[in-house]
């Protein structure tokens, strides 16, 4: 999906948010600077010229997008500070030409390589940060397809806590489709349906549309793909509509009828304890789809916020194993759990 920078401050700061990403982009960018306070700065003068922009553009863009930029690392640096930075400044051999009269300036304007990067995100008139800006996207894809294994399809699988979600789901599982068993009757395309109206009350999508989002083929599993907190959704929903499903049968004597079924599973998902874990649901799958698996939800647009650092350090850092990893350190544990 193509993405524009330019527009998007959810892919602007997905981009600023990846660490590992930041760091090959500030190897290629080969950036020089001034060194202050253990990290590299630029003048907003030396920005400018990066940019081949007038200094008067890059105040336009403070103007617009100060908030912004002050989060990534933008800042006015004044007092004990300001005299540090000039120390620098002098340390670096910067000419004096690039930013005025040094020893009359009440403060400096300075940029971190985040504040930088997030200006070639912004700026439309000039060349090289367009250029910039294509080599940000394709390194971005690039690590983090290197970093979970070459591909994004299972990125799931890293996370410390999609295993045991997954085991568990499996049990609550076979308790639902017991119950559609033993409660319904219907055929059995029961199970497609309310396994469908499930997915719908969650994440606004049936079995067929999920699919068309991550683009699965027809032998891949839905539910292999789904994080550990929508996995654990997707049980509570199971089980407690299976314990809906036996109540409501045992109170007639019978077999539910489907618009008896359809009836207690409108009551089931209106209840109000769902709302908080539906939107926390929602904004995980959503979030972490678009910037991990490039995967627009549409239905799910309005969940869709920036991916936080620890986000990418727990699918992509040292916390995060291979899936096949991860099975063998649980089946060694079951084993010798087995042989006690």
């Amino acid at each position: 999906m193509a993405k524009d920078l330019t527009t998007s401050v959810v892919d602007r700061q997905n981009v600023l948010n990846n660490p590992y990403a930041l760091a090959e982009i500030e190897k290629a960018a080969g950036i020089s600077g001034i060194t202050f306070e253990s990290r590299t700065v630029l003048l907003k003068e030396q920005v400018a010229s990066f940019f081949d922009v007038t200094v008067r553009t890059i105040e336009s863009y403070l103007e617009k997008f100060g908030e912004e930029l002050a989060r990534n690392g933008y800042e006015v640096v004044r007092g004990k500070r300001l005299q540090e930075l000039k120390l620098a400044i002098q340390g670096a051999g910067v000419p004096e030409a690039n930013f005025g009269n040094l020893s009359s300036t009440p403060q400096l304007a300075i940029f971190d390589f985040r504040a930088f990067l997030n200006l070639a995100m912004l700026i439309a008139e000039s060349d090289r940060a367009r250029l910039l800006r294509t080599a940000i996207l394709d390194i971005v894809i690039d690590t983090i397809n290197a970093r979970s294994g070459g591909g994004t399809k299972y990125i799931n699988r890293r996370d410390e806590d999609f295993l045991q979600s997954a085991f568990a789901e499996e049990d609550y599982r076979r308790h639902f489709t017991d119950a559609l068993k033993e409660c319904v009757d219907m055929g059995p395309f029961k199970y497609a349906v309310y396994t469908d109206r499930i997915y719908v009350s969650i994440f606004r999508e049936k079995s067929k549309e999920y699919r068309q989002v991550l683009r699965l083929e027809a032998r891949e599993s839905v539910r292999e793909t789904f994080y550990a907190e929508v996995l654990d959704l997707i049980a509570s929903y199971e089980y407690g509509f299976a314990e809906a499903l036996r109540k409501g049968r045992d109170q007639l004597g019978r077999k539910l009828t489907s618009w008896e079924t359809d009836a207690l599973y409108k009551d089931f998902e209106a209840q109000p304890h769902w709302k908080p874990l539906v939107e926390k649901a929602r904004i995980k799958m959503a979030s972490r789809d678009l910037a991990f698996r490039d995967a627009l939800h549409v239905q799910l647009q309005e969940y869709i916020s920036p991916l936080k650092r620890e986000e990418y350090e727990r699918f992509l850092g040292e916390r995060s194993k291979e899936f096949e990893k991860r099975l063998e350190e649980a089946q060694d544990v079951m084993r010798r759990l087995k042989d006690r």
